[in-house]
């Protein structure tokens, strides 16, 4: 495992000697005890989970910038070999708190998989995901995708992959795709996707013990780490996937594959990873939780800067290999505003990443039951909720009322600018509804039931798998 931070600084040796000088000035402690003042931070050294993906960039950014440090913070960053690892180590508190799927923190708090409670204060990035194919799989669609100038006409949608499903189905073969996790955004992307083309991606039923997914599927999905991605693609095991970056770019630039949308086009600016801590850790660290979300959303912030003006140094940082360890210009292919997807075909797409744009790292409840809302439609949820129950899981996970100490903190001390953030006044954590989906389905997160009855497929009401 790689260790970053020293344990112990000149900065930290100074401070901790002069309040030690203090305390035992005044008399209040005995030799050998220990207090945390009100507003100090009740632990400063901690150690952070994170995968090797473009999106951990605000953790990294915090550390490598000392932002951390100016929160009084001595931190570690560790890379995790998967997802279950991740999450089993904040549960236990190996971690104090990790780059999380941002469907972790609610699977874990309803019970879908690892039973814990889970919060995030703090989202860490909107978009950065897509989905690839195998170059087979590509020229087998591309006789269904209308073509403008020599390229393909964008967003590619999945009914251009549909009748080479349908074929694979009428050969008695099955058609594999991966998906990182199965709360993950690029489970519930890649469904969308498929079903907005007339794809079933399957059901799960927890209640009959199937947690496979794969129910009436026509596209079965299953779970492969980020980084090996493209070599499971490559060896045949999985025709296609939905990660995120730097493992699109890297089939392109491997010359294995062809990334044929990205989630900006499923769902334009859609949340995607979090900052989770246990419960436990956030009630007994109240501070502690304050000054990382502090450190976080002036990372954000650093990452947009500029119209990304500082995205060259971000990649220099995130190739090294204790961050996300891929090669320079592979990360720089889309955290740079660009994103290629057939090899030649590059185009601009400058919020690709987006880091602080858009209230990015504020957590909405609107987001939260959107993954709720997906969680139900494919049988994660097995049972039918009423609208209030959406809300009530959205609220025990989502707290925007830490975040909002944090960024209020930041702006009195002059460090960001309140017109950044939403008025904390008025905010009510719901964003407007949402209509730019690739199917032109609205999303209103006060009225999740309304909103999958308009599906064609997937479960709705009182539906229930028997």
């Amino acid at each position: 495992m790689h260790s970053q931070t020293p344990l112990f600084s000149r900065r930290k040796i100074v401070k901790t000697l002069a309040a030690a000088s203090f305390i035992i000035t005044a008399g209040l402690l005995p030799f050998g005890a220990t207090m945390a003042a009100p507003g100090e931070l009740e632990k400063e050294d901690l150690k952070f989970g994170f995968i090797k993906l473009t999106d951990m960039a605000p953790l990294a950014i915090a550390y490598e910038k000392g932002f951390f440090e100016d929160e009084g913070l001595y931190v570690t960053l560790e890379a995790q070999a998967n997802w279950k690892v991740l999450l089993d180590g904040v549960i236990d508190g190996q971690l104090d708190g990790a780059h999380m799927l941002a469907g972790q923190p609610l699977g874990a708090t309803i019970g879908f998989g690892t039973k814990a409670d889970i919060i995030t204060a703090f989202s860490m990035d909107l978009n950065g995901n897509a989905i690839t194919v195998s170059n087979s799989i590509w020229e087998q669609m591309k006789v269904n995708i209308p073509i403008k100038d020599g390229k393909p006409v964008h967003p590619i949608s999945a009914s251009s992959l549909k009748p080479v499903v349908e074929k694979y189905k009428d050969e008695g073969k099955a058609f594999n795709m991966g998906m990182v996790f199965p709360v993950s955004t690029h489970n519930y992307e890649l469904r969308y996707w498929l079903a907005a083309g007339g794809l079933h991606p399957g059901y799960y039923a927890p209640h009959k013990g199937d947690v496979s997914g794969k129910i009436d599927a026509d596209v079965f999905l299953s779970v492969t780490p980020p980084p090996q991605m493209p070599s499971t693609m490559e060896a045949g095991t999985i025709y296609g996937y939905c990660v995120g970056e730097p493992w699109n770019q890297q089939a392109v630039f491997k010359g294995i594959g062809v990334p044929v949308i990205t989630d900006y086009e499923i769902w334009k600016n859609n949340p995607e990873k979090v900052f989770g801590v246990s419960q436990s850790w956030a009630d007994k660290n109240p501070n502690t939780h304050i000054a990382v979300v502090k450190s976080l959303i002036r990372a954000a912030e650093w990452l947009d800067a500029n119209n990304n003006g500082n995205r060259p140094e971000a990649v220099k940082i995130l190739a090294q290999s204790n961050y996300v360890g891929a090669d320079y210009d592979v990360i720089a292919n889309s955290m740079t505003g660009t994103f290629e997807y057939e090899k030649g075909d590059k185009r601009d797409i400058p919020d690709f990443n987006v880091f602080y744009r858009h209230n990015a790292t504020y957590p909405y409840y609107s987001d939260a039951i959107w993954y709720l809302s997906q969680m139900r439609r494919w049988g994660q949820i097995a049972e039918p909720k009423t609208d209030a129950w959406f809300m009530d899981i959205a609220k025990k996970v989502y707290r925007p009322d830490i975040y909002a100490i944090a960024a209020k903190e930041l702006i009195a001390e002059g460090k960001l600018d309140a017109k950044d953030f939403p008025d904390f006044a008025s905010e009510t954590g719901f964003k407007p509804p949402q209509t730019e989906f690739i199917d032109n389905i609205t999303f209103d997160g006060s009225k999740p039931n309304a909103y999958l009855e308009q599906f064609s497929i997937g479960l709705k009401g009182q539906d229930v798998i028997e």
